[in-house]
């Protein structure tokens, strides 16, 4: 069966759209790169309401911060390994000190940049702003995920890093599901072990568990869409009930979601818990695909972490 593919990218620009119509009080701001992050798709309808500030990160977020003091709900939207890098300092100071209702959109996140390089490779930007106190991480598995996350963070206070990947990936989630910040979804109940997965990898976790359910293994899986603040609950509740957890992360192990999740059953639930992800490295160029499989992020990874785990148990 044929499976629609879109950028999470497309979800967030219909997303702005959906609310320029909806709420006066959204400004979106960009720094040049408009047509890739897709809020040139709101420049179109509502120009009133759009400023490029240039290839200006630094400025861009001190002026959403000044847009979100006077009332508005500043959409702050670039690449994501330039404003969590480049503008971290005016992200953690600016915004997140003074709890500003900033919302801040890093595009081509993850391996989805590979053609780009290592430059342009965002694998840290989860870790730095999950540090970051009063700071909200969502990182959508779809585009329909996408639209509803961006909608979610325009009705929450305070400051929201989403996070969406450049390539086009699997939908597979209903434009009607429900969406709420801080709740996990189990897409597939499981009682031997559960697998925990944010962002476009989700999709990889589901056909690993169609993998896994031929060798008679029931693997729950869980879309932890937002990193922060972790569903803890439900990994709690997956640690309980099935005894063994592998996580999957398009980022840097350290300080992504497998980090969080650790943190949280180290203190509460210690279960056998494999973590996939990058591994302290910067990544070569190439296809997101050929990247996915070099730097083991496929179904057939998460198969084999799930032995890995079970052996474990």
């Amino acid at each position: 069966m044929s499976v629609k593919m879109l950028p999470t990218r497309d979800g967030y620009g219909h997303g702005l759209v959906e609310l320029g119509a909806t709420n006066p009080d959204v400004i979106v701001l960009d720094a040049d790169l408009a047509k890739s992050t897709r809020s040139d798709w709101f420049q179109a309808k509502y120009p009133d309401r759009f400023f490029d500030i240039g290839i200006a990160e630094q400025d861009m977020i001190g002026t959403a911060a000044g847009l979100a003091l006077g009332g508005k709900i500043p959409f702050a939207t670039t690449y994501a390994v330039f404003v969590a890098g480049r503008a971290w300092d005016q992200v953690r100071t600016t915004v997140c000190y003074s709890k500003l209702n900033v919302k801040i959109a890093g595009a081509h996140g993850g391996i989805s940049a590979g053609g780009d390089g290592a430059t342009h490779q965002s694998l840290e930007d989860v870790a730095l702003m999950r540090v970051l106190p009063n700071m909200t991480v969502i990182l959508p598995c779809d585009a329909n995920e996408a639209k509803r996350a961006t909608l979610a963070a325009a009705k929450m206070d305070g400051p929201c890093y989403l996070r969406f990947a450049r390539e086009a990936t699997p939908v597979f989630t209903d434009e009607n599901d429900t969406f709420e910040i801080g709740k996990a979804v189990v897409l597939k109940p499981g009682t031997d072990v559960s697998i925990i997965a944010a962002g476009p990898l989700v999709y990889e976790a589901l056909l690993a568990h169609d993998l896994l359910a031929a060798q008679g293994v029931s693997a729950r899986v869980i879309n932890m869409h937002t990193i922060k603040p972790l569903d803890e609950a439900a990994v709690l509740a997956a640690a309980k009930e099935t005894g063994a957890i592998v996580t999957i992360d398009e980022a840097q192990l350290a300080g992504g979601l497998g980090g969080a999740v650790a943190e949280l059953l180290v203190s509460h639930r210690p279960v056998p818990v494999e973590m996939m992800g990058i591994r302290d490295t910067f990544l070569e160029c190439g296809l997101p695909e050929e990247l996915a499989a070099k730097y083991q992020l496929t179904a057939k990874d998460v198969v084999a972490a799930v032995g890995r785990v079970l052996a474990r148990k």
